[in-house]
């Protein structure tokens, strides 16, 4: 296996932190689209490879500090339900990441992909948007932030998306759709903070000052994009629903099986 980007160039970087800016928050696994770009570029699936798409999908994080910055300075009770909802992820990936990582495989991920995308559309058709329902960031309960942490469990599963379940999650257990959304969005914080800092100590090795250009492009286009998709998402959504979302995870998840994408690590 090699150990460097012997064919990415900086327009693959530019690509894939296009690709990881608009993906990580939408709800259509990031991950299975890093894939899928990954291998329209030719690229191969190494070490550096492995470690560059962890650092681009920190990229986002950044952003979504940029944008709730003032909540997240200003309350720590927030900070405590974020952590909270993190705790059953971090459990579950801790003691079974080796059975997670061998889960890899074409033909799952595609489906799961197509049975997120229905469970979006079911969700959409039965909720009803009601008075009590949770509006705001500062009424989320310790128990629905559990509960969308429960939810993000099964995003550990390739193929579905992390801040779809969350996010379907959050609707289930009384939040608004942007309620849902923004704690979404934060809950990657730590989720993501965790995870990225995780793999990169396995594969630091692999990095070396000769990848600083791919890396710093790829880094601040996923910084960038990621913060205008977010804006973008939070306006589209709050206007309609997530049901557009369902159809494009349930059609793509059909073209990638159609045309046999290989959607493994």
């Amino acid at each position: 296996m090699t150990s460097g980007p012997i064919f990415m160039t900086l327009f693959d970087a530019l690509i894939l932190g296009i690709v990881e800016g608009i993906t990580e928050y939408l709800p259509v696994s990031s991950t299975a689209h890093l894939y899928l770009a990954g291998q329209m570029l030719g690229l191969k699936q190494d070490t550096f490879l492995t470690a560059f798409e962890i650092i681009i999908q920190i990229a986002p994080i950044f952003s979504v500090m940029l944008i709730y910055r003032e909540r997240l300075m200003q309350s720590t009770a927030l900070w405590i339900k974020l952590i909270a909802a993190f705790i059953p992820t971090g459990i579950v990936g801790l003691l079974f990441h080796k059975q997670i990582e061998a889960m890899f495989a074409a033909n799952s991920t595609v489906a799961l992909m197509i049975l997120t995308g229905i469970a979006f559309l079911a969700v959409e058709f039965a909720y009803k948007p009601k008075a009590h329902a949770v509006k705001d960031l500062e009424g989320v309960s310790m128990k629905q932030a559990l509960t969308v942490g429960v939810f993000q469990v099964f995003a550990l599963v390739p193929g579905v998306s992390r801040s779809g379940m969350t996010i379907l999650g959050g609707m289930l257990g009384g939040l608004s759709r942007d309620t849902a959304m923004a704690f979404s969005f934060l809950l990657a914080i730590p989720t993501m903070g965790a995870a990225s800092g995780y793999t990169l100590l396995k594969e630091y090795s692999s990095l070396s000052f000769e990848h600083f250009g791919a890396l710093a492009i790829g880094f601040v286009v996923s910084f960038v994009v990621g913060w205008v998709a977010v804006k973008t998402f939070l306006a589209v959504v709050s206007r309609y629903s997530f049901k557009p979302f369902g159809v494009y995870l349930i059609a793509s998840g059909l073209l990638y099986g159609l045309f046999g994408v290989e959607l493994v690590h």
